[in-house]
């Protein structure tokens, strides 16, 4: 999920699922003291050998924070020093009345207001360069771990994450091109040419777990909502990298595909999560204590969301 964050007021943000802080400080590197060298005086004078001070290094220039890509007719990235950190961000103009953040894997956007000035905006990203940085180094971090990970082998037999377990893959060759899952045996079967590739493989695969997702989202969504006594307008899917669910003041739910992979409770959680906000537009204590009238154990869903989204094997990149 996309994290963002608004100066002035809700407008018509798009509510991130994660809205905590984390912070790091790398200390500074320090090298050995410089050798005792003699001094030679002058003469009639002793000889001295005064001991050298240590010489303290500063620590290296910390990694670059992720930037936004651009377009090739996009205007170009803008820039602002933020203590150590040099960061880039791109900026929009909207007809929206205030200042708003949205923070991804691939950097910091902002969306201004067409009146308001850039030294305006640049102190907008100052007062809350704290909360940035962190974030930015926090999604740096996920990005990274998800590279290490090691990609799933594609082949009969591999083993692929689905409700909190596992499924085995299973190849067929023939022209029959929808996937079937068969649960006595807890099986997904896939048809493929002989020459097919990985590609059309795992597009097979994607699309499956995708009319899974919709599916079953749309069952939790009309369940939750009725307990809640609220109505959204609709439900669309999202391919975010970590952003697992957004809101809009339109009541548009986005749930990403990939909760599929998720135990039901932690499906349950985001929907409650994001249903609730339907009725406050942020994360106060009002809002949690919206989400605990349908979830109450949201802090442990939390927690074993990110927790096992990190465990996720690679599966399409």
């Amino acid at each position: 999920m996309r994290q963002q964050l608004k100066t002035i007021r809700v407008g018509d943000k798009q509510l991130d699922l994660f809205a905590h802080d984390v912070s790091t400080s790398p200390p500074a590197a320090l090298r050995p003291a410089a050798p005792q060298v003699p001094v030679i005086a002058p003469p009639m004078a002793p000889v001295t050998t005064p001991a050298s001070a240590p010489v303290t290094v500063l620590p290296p220039p910390p990694a670059p924070l992720p930037s936004p890509p651009r377009a090739d007719d996009g205007p170009p990235l803008r820039q602002l020093q933020l203590g150590q950190h040099l960061v880039e961000f791109a900026l929009r103009r909207s007809t929206r009345r205030s200042i708003g953040f949205m923070i991804d894997d691939n950097g910091l956007r902002v969306t201004a207001p067409k009146r308001v000035t850039l030294a305006e905006i640049d102190n907008a990203i100052r007062a809350k360069q704290s909360w940035i940085i962190a974030k930015l180094q926090e999604r740096g971090e996920r990005k990274l771990q998800r590279q290490q990970r090691a990609p799933v082998a594609w082949h009969d037999g591999a083993q692929l994450p689905y409700l909190g377990g596992d499924i085995t893959l299973r190849l067929h060759q023939a022209q029959r091109h929808r996937a079937s899952f068969q649960a006595d045996t807890n099986e997904l079967h896939v048809w493929v040419t002989p020459s097919g590739t990985e590609l059309q493989l795992k597009e097979k695969v994607k699309s499956w777990y995708q009319q899974q997702a919709r599916s079953l989202f749309e069952q939790r969504l009309d369940l939750y909502a009725a307990r809640l006594g609220v109505r959204y307008a609709s439900l669309s899917l999202s391919s975010a990298g970590t952003r697992w669910g957004s809101c809009t003041i339109e009541r548009k739910i986005r749930l990403n595909w990939r909760l599929i992979h998720f135990a039901l409770p932690l499906i349950d959680y985001v929907v409650a999560h994001e249903l609730a906000h339907l009725l406050e537009m942020n994360h106060s204590p009002r809002f949690w204590a919206t989400v605990a009238t349908i979830y109450p154990d949201y802090e442990g869903a939390k927690l074993a969301l990110k927790k096992r989204s990190q465990e996720l094997p690679v599966l399409f990149g």
